[in-house]
């Protein structure tokens, strides 16, 4: 299974939205980036995204972008197959 990477803060519900998601997709390890927490975190999400909000997520190297990204691609069959790299 692909890694899955996420941009996220503590009290954020559209992280724990796309946590359940991905569990549900059959995702057993997201490496939690907490923006937070470190605000040279927050620098880095910024510069790689282009965006300020979370969560943002990459699963191996592509930006799949927040939560609605993330729903919008499984809706359309996207997702299984990107987790299966």
């Amino acid at each position: 299974m692909a890694k899955v990477v996420m941009y996220s803060t503590a009290v954020c519900p559209y992280c724990q939205r796309a946590e359940m998601l991905l569990k549900q997709r059959g995702v057993s390890e997201i490496e939690k980036i907490r923006i937070d927490l470190d605000s040279a975190q927050r620098d880095q999400m910024i510069a790689k995204t282009g965006r300020r909000t979370v969560p943002q997520i990459f699963i191996g190297d592509r930006h799949v972008g927040g939560f609605d990204d993330l729903a919008a691609l499984d809706r359309e069959g996207g997702l299984m197959p990107l987790l299966a790299d």
